[in-house]
C-alpha cells in the first residue's frame, strides 16, 4: 500500500528535476557504474580502433581545473608490447598477454605540485571513463599498475618521458565470461556529514 502524500491539496505538485539537453537518464548512468566490472580473462580479438578513438574521445571530457588536459594515452602495438614484456620479465610478461588491447595512461607534469596533483586526479578520471565507455559498449576492462611501468626499462618501451606519471595500463578486449559484484563497503562506512 502506498504511503499517504504530506503535500495539502492547494499546494502546486513538486517540479521534476530539469533535464538538461542531451541528458542521459540516472537510470543509465548508475546501471553502468553498478555493472562494470574488472576482468582478467578476454578473448583475443583486438578492440577496432575506430572504437578505441571513441573510447579516448570520452575520455576528453572529464573534469580538469584550468583544463590542462594532463592525460597521455598509448595504445601498444606489437612492438610496443614485445619491449614492454622484455623489461618485465618472463614471470610479469605474462600478464601482459591477458587482453588484446593495452593502453597506457599517463599524465603530463607540470612541475608545479598543486597543479600535478589535480592533473593526477583528473587524469584517473579520464582512465575511468574509458572503462565505463568500453563497458557501454560491452567490452571488458581492468586498470592494472604493473611494477614495470615504474622502471627505467619499462617506461622507455613505451615512450613515458621523466615529465610524465604513470597512473594505469588498461586492458581491453571482449570478456570471456560474465562476473558478478564484489562486495562493497557500506556507504556509512565511508561517508560522514558534518556540521
Amino acid at each position: 500500500m502506498k504511503a499517504a502524500s504530506s503535500r495539502r491539496c492547494d499546494e502546486d505538485p513538486p517540479s521534476p528535476r530539469p533535464q538538461p539537453v542531451g541528458s542521459v537518464s540516472a537510470v543509465e548512468v548508475e546501471a553502468a557504474i553498478r555493472t562494470r566490472r574488472t576482468h582478467k580473462a578476454f578473448r583475443p580479438k583486438p578492440v577496432p580502433r575506430d572504437v578505441l578513438e571513441e573510447l579516448l574521445d570520452l575520455a576528453r571530457w572529464a573534469p580538469n581545473h584550468n583544463l590542462t588536459n594532463p592525460w597521455r594515452f598509448r595504445v601498444l602495438g606489437p612492438r610496443a608490447l614485445e619491449r614492454l614484456k622484455r623489461a618485465a620479465g618472463p614471470e610479469a610478461a605474462s600478464k601482459l598477454d591477458r587482453a588484446p588491447t593495452l593502453v597506457v595512461c599517463s599524465c603530463a607534469l607540470s612541475g608545479d605540485p598543486v597543479q600535478d596533483e589535480e592533473d593526477l586526479h583528473a587524469t584517473a578520471c579520464a582512465a575511468y571513463i574509458v572503462l565505463l565507455a568500453a563497458h557501454a559498449r560491452g567490452l571488458a576492462g581492468y586498470w592494472r599498475t604493473p611494477e614495470v611501468l615504474r622502471s627505467e626499462q619499462g617506461r622507455e618501451a613505451v615512450g613515458l618521458p621523466d615529465r610524465e606519471r604513470f597512473v594505469s595500463l588498461i586492458h581491453l578486449g571482449e570478456p570471456v565470461q560474465e562476473k558478478g559484484a564484489p562486495e562493497r563497503a557500506a556507504v556509512e562506512q565511508t561517508v560522514s556529514y558534518l556540521d
